[in-house]
């Protein structure tokens, strides 16, 4: 099959991306936990799984296709984020703002669904 990166949606009504490769031995929910936490610091226990969310985005890079699998967890607590020396910055947006920061189009529209997601779950 083609390469599957994992990436976790960590959502306060704001979002943030982790990506990362999975690891042999770890299924595509495991990997985006473990990337969660060497990226952001924040441990699964910190994190609660959105049930019923779960999105796919295929994509080619160096003319590869690759596989991008993204959840939707809540953090818990507000605690404090510590990037790892993979990322410049972190911001908090709303989402107008987040789909402009995203210049993709398939990024922008899974955005847009995970907030009429949320709205659902109202």
């Amino acid at each position: 099959g083609s390469p599957r990166l994992c990436v976790s949606i960590l959502e306060t009504y704001i979002f943030t991306f982790l990506t990362g490769h999975v690891d042999p031995r770890e299924d595509d929910l495991q990997s985006a936990f473990r990337e969660t936490q060497e990226e952001a610091g924040l441990q699964a226990s910190q994190l609660t799984l959105v049930q019923g969310y779960k999105k796919e985005l295929h994509y080619p890079v160096r003319g590869k296709p690759k596989t991008v699998v993204y959840w939707l967890a809540e953090v818990k607590n507000c605690t404090e984020i510590k990037l790892s020396e993979e990322h410049q910055a972190l911001c908090w947006l709303k989402l107008e703002d987040a789909c402009k920061f995203a210049e993709y189009e398939d990024m922008q529209a899974m955005l847009k669904d995970v907030h009429q997601f949320l709205c659902s779950k109202e």
